[in-house]
């Protein structure tokens, strides 16, 4: 916690005693309900986002979809503009408090829970006039924060070793909120129960790592929905001063090293090593991370795979929503060749495939996969296979199956499932394969392709 300022005096001892008695004892450990699929709509506008709910994340069978940060921000073209909130009302480049209303209701009807991506750790980085027309400079956002709200640290974060470093100064130069006080506290929670007013049903939190877990447990406890669903941004490090474990206690936190190995092993190691992914691997429990394949930094900066990869992008998702260890995250954003490249036409999405939009959350391969996992899930795995190398596959009890073949040559095999026999229609091929009485099924795959296959699905 920052040092208190006197003028804050008496607001630092009520957040004092708040953080000693205000924090949950338990969780929302997953998104609730049967389907835990949540598509990334990066960047994309309210009113398109709706469009989306209701011609194909409802129908694929997704339970979730996560939203750009709302909040006005600073003015620019840049993607990052979103991230440099300069006062809580909905009045962002992608729509209005109406707009954003309209798209949680239509997502709602369509059978999609909607989920944030919350700002709260830090403001802007300059001065100047935001998207909804506040005038604000950095540390003074008028009726909202004053300098008295910020951290005392003004530096720029540079010794991750160093817990106080990491969580009293400044990301790449943003005003560092003082979570700490009560005033700050109070506020942040009202942000997100004014998003709760309107029906969202959960927050994914901005660089949660740089917000004392303590912090946060108290801001949540202060929602008038408390168990609304909470996933947090903590990226690992290794000998880190702050690390994901800390944040468990208030809900799902993204395990980033899932999508780090995900990368080396689909690029230049064995399929065969992803027998024991998960916890097999160090990794949080299932019940509490949020795992993907890429998100909107990593697919920039390299340290993940991206639409750029092309197969081992497209069966690393295959294997994600086909493996049972943690809650997925599609992401689905645009083509960009500069990193800090805005999205195509504001936010509007025309048409998938259009303009620049990559849409990977109806990639058929993809898509197809987010109703096997329905079908599938809280079923162990079952009948594993590979070859030592690059081909695998997996059941999961008497539910799905699926193998993926990441050689270059094609693979003819018979794989031993659990399943029941019968007809079933392969998702991914668009075929039907036959299973014989003792579980049996023959199949051919072709280099860098995949079958899955699941109870309830007889004809393609």
């Amino acid at each position: 916690m920052a040092r208190r300022k006197l003028p804050r005096f008496l607001s630092g001892a009520l957040a004092l005693a708040a953080s000693l008695v205000m924090i949950p004892t338990s969780a929302q450990a997953a998104p609730p309900g049967p389907k835990d699929v949540t598509a990334v709509l990066f960047e994309w506008d309210f009113a398109s986002v709706a469009r989306e709910c209701t011609n194909t994340l409802g129908p694929a069978g997704y339970g979730y979809v996560q939203v750009s940060p709302p909040a006005e921000h600073i003015q620019g073209g840049q993607w990052w503009t979103s991230y440099q909130p300069v006062s809580y009302r909905i009045a962002g480049r992608l729509g209005d408090r109406t707009a954003f209303r309209t798209m949680v209701d239509t997502c709602h009807a369509a059978g999609v829970k909607v989920v944030v991506d919350a700002v709260v750790n830090h403001m802007s980085a300059g001065s100047g006039t935001g998207t909804g027309g506040s005038s604000y400079t950095k540390y003074a956002y008028p009726g909202l924060y004053s300098s008295y709200d910020f951290d005392d640290c003004t530096a720029q974060i540079t010794d991750y070793r160093n817990r106080a470093n990491v969580q009293n100064c400044e990301l790449v130069g943003l005003a560092d909120l003082d979570t700490g006080e009560e005033y700050v506290r109070k506020t942040v929670a009202g942000y997100l129960n004014d998003l709760l007013s309107l029906g969202v049903d959960g927050f994914r939190i901005d660089a949660a790592k740089h917000i004392p877990a303590a912090d946060l447990a108290n801001i949540k406890s202060r929602l008038t929905n408390p168990s609304a669903y909470w996933k947090q941004e903590v990226i690992f490090g290794s000998g880190e001063a702050v690390q994901p474990g800390e944040y468990t206690g208030n809900g799902d936190v993204q395990e980033f090293r899932y999508a780090y190995d995900l990368k080396r092993v689909f690029t230049s190691e064995n399929l065969a090593y992803l027998r024991n992914y998960g916890e097999g691997w160090g990794y949080l429990g299932s019940g509490s991370a949020g795992v993907f394949v890429d998100n909107h930094d990593t697919e920039r900066n390299g340290s993940t795979l991206s639409y750029k990869d092309g197969a081992n992008y497209t069966l690393a998702n295959v294997f994600m929503l086909a493996w049972p260890y943690g809650a997925p995250d599609v992401h689905s954003g645009y083509e960009f060749s500069d990193h800090d490249a805005g999205p195509p036409g504001g936010g509007r999405v025309n048409a998938c495939w259009q303009d620049g939009w990559k849409c990977q959350h109806a990639w058929p391969e993809i898509r197809s996969m987010v109703a096997f996992r329905n079908a599938t899930r809280g079923e162990a795995v079952t009948n594993w296979w590979d070859n030592g190398g690059d081909a695998i596959a997996f059941g999961r009890g008497s539910k799905g199956f699926v193998a993926l073949n990441h050689e270059s040559a094609t693979l003819t095999r018979t794989y031993q499932t659990s399943l029941p026999a019968g007809t079933y229609c392969d998702v991914q091929g668009d075929r039907t394969v036959t299973v014989n009485g003792s579980g049996q099924l023959t199949a051919t795959l072709g280099g860098n392709t995949a079958l899955a296959v699941y109870a309830g699905k007889s004809s393609c």
